[in-house]
C-alpha cells in the first residue's frame, strides 16, 4: 500500500506546472472536450508509466541491491533538483496528432510529451525501489489523473492562483527524502 500512496502523492506534485499539465490546458482551450481528452491522457499514462515500471523491474535484475540503492538514492535526489526547473510545452507538442481527433491527438501528444519526462522516470525509479511495480503504476497513472483532470476542466484561470515554487519544493523535498532514505540504507525502503 506504501508504494501505491507514495508513487500518487510524489507524481501529482510532481506534474502540477509540469510539461503535461501544461499539455492539458492546450489540449483543453483547443478541443474544448473534455472527457475524450481525460480518457486520452488515462491511456497514455497507463501504457507509458506501464513500460517505465516493466524498465524498473528490469533493472533490478541487472543490478546488485548495494548498486541500485546508489542509482536510486541519487536518482531521486536528481528528480528533486529537476522538479525545481519549471516546464514549458513546446508547440510542436500540441500539433502532433490533428488528424486522430480528440482522443487520438490526446493519446499521441501525452504519451510522446512523457517520454523522458521527470514523472516517467520517477516511475522506472519507484518500480525498481517497491515490491509492488502494479501498485507503483496504478499510483503514478492516479497521481497524473489528479493534477491533469482539474487541468482539463479549469483550464489556465485556476494554474495562475497555484503556488508553483510551493508545491514544486513539496514534490523535491519527498524526492530528496526519499533518496535520503535509500542511500541511507533504511531497510524499511528496500521492500
Amino acid at each position: 500500500m506504501e508504494a501505491l500512496l507514495i508513487s500518487t502523492g510524489v507524481v501529482a506534485l510532481a506534474e502540477i506546472g509540469d510539461k503535461t499539465q501544461l499539455l492539458a490546458f492546450v489540449l483543453a482551450a483547443r478541443f474544448k472536450k473534455p472527457f475524450p481528452i481525460i480518457a486520452g491522457i488515462f491511456c497514455a499514462t497507463v501504457v507509458n508509466h506501464g513500460l517505465a515500471g516493466a524498465l524498473g523491474v528490469w533493472i533490478t535484475t541487472l543490478l546488485t541491491p548495494e548498486i541500485l540503492r546508489w542509482v536510486l538514492g541519487l536518482s531521486f535526489l536528481g528528480m528533486a533538483a529537476w522538479t525545481m526547473i519549471p516546464d514549458k510545452i513546446e508547440e510542436e507538442e500540441t500539433q502532433v496528432a490533428n488528424r486522430l481527433g480528440v482522443f487520438g491527438a490526446t493519446l499521441v501528444t501525452f504519451f510522446l510529451a512523457e517520454m523522458g519526462d521527470k514523472t516517467q522516470i520517477a516511475t522506472v525509479a519507484m518500480a525498481a525501489n517497491y515490491a509492488s511495480p502494479i501498485l507503483v503504476v496504478i499510483g503514478t497513472t492516479l497521481g497524473m489523473l489528479i493534477a491533469d483532470v482539474p487541468a482539463v476542466f479549469v483550464g489556465d484561470h485556476f494554474s495562475k492562483k497555484i503556488p508553483m515554487k510551493l508545491v514544486h519544493s513539496i514534490a523535491a523535498a519527498m524526492f530528496a527524502v526519499m533518496g535520503i532514505l535509500a542511500l541511507a540504507k533504511v531497510d524499511t525502503w528496500f521492500k
